[in-house]
C-alpha cells in the first residue's frame, strides 16, 4: 500500500489533497496534530479511530503530536451541542490528562510520540494578546458554523467563551507549527480555523483530514460514553469482548476498516467469505473482538475472554470448577460482598473500580451502581471478570 493510499484509508476529507501530495514530498517527517480534551477520564474505541489513524502516520515516520487540551477542556467543545457544556474544573482536566497519558500508549509508540498540553502556551497568552488573536476572526463567520448557527436562530443563549473555543483549538495549530491535523467530521468547522490562523500568522496552513465518527453499540449514534453505548478501552476483556459481539453483522464492517490492523484486502477477503456463507458473521465478529481485546489487554487475555463468552453466552452454562458457594440472607453492599465476603477483590476500593470498568454483573446484567444492595432471596449469582464466579446457596 502506498503512502497516500495508506493515509487515505478511512478518512472522509482531506482539504486539500493536493496540498498533502505536496507536503509528503518534503525531506522531512511531517507534524501531525490530533487533539483531545479530557472531559471524561476514560477513552472508548470511538476516540481511537484517531489514534489508529496517528499510529498509521507514526509507521510512515511522521512526527505525531498527541496534544491534551486541558486548556480548552475547562471551556468545553460546542461542537455538536445545542447548548452551553459544562466547564470543568482545573482538577477534574488534569486528573483525566493523566489517564489519557496512560492509555495511549496501548496503541502509539511512546519513542515515536510527543504530548504536549495546550495550558504551555495558553497560560502565558496575556490579554493583550487574546484580543489580538479574537480580532482575527468575525462574529458573522462565527455564526457561519452550524451549532452556532441553529442555537442563535433559535434564540439560545451562546456564551462568549464559546466563541473562543475554535480560535484557541486553532490557535494549537500555529503554536505547534501543525502540518497535519486529524480530527473528527464534527471538528471540521475548528480543523479549518487552524488553517486560517497559521495564514495569519505567517506559517504555511495545514492539511485537515477528517475521520468519521464511530457508531456507539447501538448501531445508531455516536460512541459516546454519556448515551451508554461505548467500549471503553479500559474495561475488563470479557465485558470489551461481549460488547463488541454485541454490535450488528453490518457494523461489524466498519469497525473493521476503522479500528482494524488488517488490510483492507483482508478485511474485503473475510467480507467475501461472509456473503458467500462460506465463514460464520460470529466468527468474523470474534476474530475482530480477539484483535482489538488484544491490542489493549494482550493475546492471552483476549483467548480468555473469547472462552468466557463461548461458555457463558454460547453454551448457556457457568463452568462449575470456577463456581463458589455461599449465603447471602440479607441485604449487602455489592462492595463488600465482592471485598469483604467472597474475596474477589483485595478492597472495597478495588471492588468500586471493578463496577466501573463494567467488570461486575449480577444475574448476568452489568452492575453500574456502586451502592447496589445484593439480596439473597432476588439475586442468584454474582460474576467478577471471567472466572470469579459464585452463586447463592438456596436452602433445601
Amino acid at each position: 500500500m502506498g503512502e497516500l493510499e495508506a493515509i487515505k484509508r478511512g478518512a472522509l476529507e482531506i482539504i486539500p489533497e493536493d496540498e498533502l501530495i505536496a507536503k509528503l514530498k518534503l525531506a522531512r517527517p511531517l507534524r501531525i496534530k490530533a487533539g483531545f480534551d479530557p472531559t471524561a477520564p476514560d477513552l472508548h474505541l470511538g476516540h481511537t479511530v484517531l489514534i489508529q489513524k496517528m499510529k498509521q502516520f507514526q509507521e510512515l515516520g511522521h512526527e505525531v503530536i498527541f496534544l491534551i487540551g486541558d486548556f480548552t477542556g475547562m471551556i468545553g467543545d460546542p461542537s455538536g451541542k445545542s447548548e452551553t457544556r459544562k466547564q470543568l474544573t482545573r482538577e477534574e482536566v488534569v486528573k483525566n490528562a493523566e489517564t489519557y497519558k496512560e492509555q495511549i500508549f496501548k496503541i502509539l509508540d511512546p519513542q515515536k510520540t510527543t504530548i504536549e498540553f495546550n495550558h504551555t502556551w495558553m497560560e502565558e497568552m496575556d490579554a493583550v494578546s487574546m484580543i489580538g488573536l479574537a480580532a482575527k476572526y468575525t462574529v458573522a463567520r462565527m455564526l457561519e458554523r452550524d451549532d452556532f448557527k441553529q442555537r442563535y436562530q433559535k434564540q439560545q443563549p451562546i456564551s462568549i467563551h464559546e466563541f473562543l473555543y475554535p480560535l484557541i483549538q486553532g490557535y494549537d495549530s500555529v503554536a505547534l507549527k501543525a502540518d497535519v491535523e486529524l480530527g473528527g467530521t464534527d471538528q471540521r468547522f475548528n480543523l479549518l480555523m487552524g488553517r486560517e490562523l497559521q495564514r495569519e500568522y505567517g506559517q504555511a496552513p495545514q492539511v485537515v483530514l477528517t475521520m468519521p465518527l464511530l457508531e456507539g453499540t447501538d448501531g445508531v449514534h455516536k460512541m459516546s460514553k454519556s448515551l451508554g453505548n461505548y467500549i471503553g478501552i479500559n474495561e475488563a476483556p470479557e465485558e470489551m469482548f461481549g460488547k463488541i459481539m454485541s454490535i450488528s453483522d453490518a457494523l461489524m464492517w466498519r469497525y473493521y476498516e476503522l479500528l482494524s490492523d488488517k488490510s483492507l484486502t483482508e478485511i474485503q477477503a473475510m467480507r467475501a467469505q461472509v456473503e458467500n456463507e462460506a465463514v460464520h458473521p460470529m466468527e468474523a465478529k470474534k476474530s475482530l473482538a480477539v484483535e482489538l481485546v488484544a491490542r489493549f489487554h494482550g493475546a492471552e487475555a483476549a483467548r480468555s475472554a473469547q472462552d468466557y463468552f463461548e461458555t457463558r453466552y454460547q453454551k448457556k452454562s457457568v463452568p462449575k470448577e470456577i463456581k463458589k458457594q455461599f449465603s447471602a440472607p440479607d441485604p449487602v453492599w455489592i462492595c463488600e460482598l465482592i471485598a469483604d465476603r467472597l474475596g474477589f477483590a483485595k478492597s472495597r476500593g478495588e471492588a468500586r473500580r471493578l463496577i466501573a470498568q463494567g467488570a461486575v454483573k449480577v444475574d448476568g446484567k452489568v452492575v453500574t451502581d456502586v451502592n447496589f444492595q445484593f439480596q439473597g432471596r432476588d439475586h442468584e449469582i454474582i460474576e467478577v471478570g471471567k472466572n470469579r464466579i459464585a452463586q447463592v446457596a438456596k436452602d433445601g
